[in-house]
């Protein structure tokens, strides 16, 4: 079983070392990171998804237990956020910025990376399947479970789903593999794809450093205790045992999905409170609310993800 000093060197500081470039240009920069983003969505991204999917190994009975799985957790962890804000008497627009910030992880900017670096590249498969239904998931329960915030959006906010390149790279890989039209691996086109997609991996990690350098954490440290307990610890253990009860036969592919569920919170609720919530939490804006929430359980994401891949690793779970 590999050191957790050895785990967090080969899989975690990568990922902070880019992601700690971002957030010295963020201090010292007036980077913008919307075209960044724009590029990554509509460029980036959707070539990422379209190579590893199109080119991976993964069975599709196992793709088919794979969006089983994350659709499932995404649901319960969706009711579980929503049973304990209303225990505590939360109540909008706090309660859906809760349960947003625990239910959606940060799959993509932060997941990828990490699964590619401890499982290689049927983690990196793994985690562009998550993403995948996670994005189809937060543009529709998520804009519902914003709206009820306030905000005059509403679930017209639903027409976004079809505003993202990535659900139509999904379905023209898989349709590609269906057809079976994919071009060779060492074709310039996929190659090309695959030059393209490999390179939004740091830029993402370079987009959530300039984002976290751009947190003001202060006024609302106090509010996050309960979304960050929920977010890095709650979900990873619903997700093993959602993993567990399914049984996906491939260990690697099991493995990727726990360490997904573990992954912090994701940006896209702040951006969805944005344009669909109004209020205050506590005497601050939902929106800082769940920024902090974003950089708060990126923190605790180091330590919670080296203990969770050394766990992962030991061969005691799969």
């Amino acid at each position: 079983m590999p050191s957790l000093l050895s785990i967090f060197a080969t899989a975690i500081l990568p990922i902070l070392a880019v992601g700690a470039v971002g957030f010295v240009l963020g201090r010292t920069k007036d980077v913008d990171t919307a075209p960044l983003n724009t590029v990554v969505v509509y460029v980036l991204a959707p070539a990422l998804v379209f190579h590893s999917l199109a080119t991976t190994t993964l069975a599709g009975s196992t793709l088919l237990e794979v969006v089983a799985v994350v659709t499932a957790y995404h649901l319960v962890m969706i009711l579980v956020a929503e049973g304990v804000g209303r225990a505590l008497g939360e109540r909008d627009p706090l309660l859906s910025s809760l349960v947003l910030v625990s239910a959606f992880s940060n799959s993509g900017n932060y997941g990828i990376p990490v699964s590619n670096f401890a499982f290689g590249e049927t983690g990196r498969a793994t985690a562009v399947v998550f993403l995948s239904v996670q994005s189809i998931l937060i543009y529709t329960l998520g804009v519902f479970i914003a709206s009820r915030g306030g905000g005059s959006g509403g679930l017209s906010g639903l027409k976004h789903v079809f505003r993202i390149p990535l659900v139509y790279a999904v379905l023209a890989a898989l349709l590609a593999r269906a057809l079976g039209v994919v071009p060779p691996a060492d074709s310039t086109t996929m190659e090309t794809l695959q030059l393209v997609g490999d390179s939004s991996i740091p830029l993402m990690l370079l987009i959530v450093g300039v984002q976290l350098a751009r947190t003001d954490v202060g006024a609302t440290l106090r509010t996050v205790g309960v979304v960050t307990t929920l977010k890095m610890a709650v979900a990873p253990v619903v997700g093993l045992a959602l993993v567990l009860v399914v049984g996906i036969a491939d260990p690697t592919v099991a493995k990727t999905i726990v360490l997904e569920t573990a992954m912090p919170a994701a940006v896209t609720p702040l951006i969805l409170v944005a344009e669909f919530s109004e209020g205050t939490v506590r005497g601050v804006s939902v929106a800082e609310f769940v920024s902090t929430a974003v950089f708060v359980t990126t923190l605790v994401s180091v330590p919670v993800l080296t203990g969770v891949i050394a766990l992962l690793e030991s061969g005691l779970l799969f």
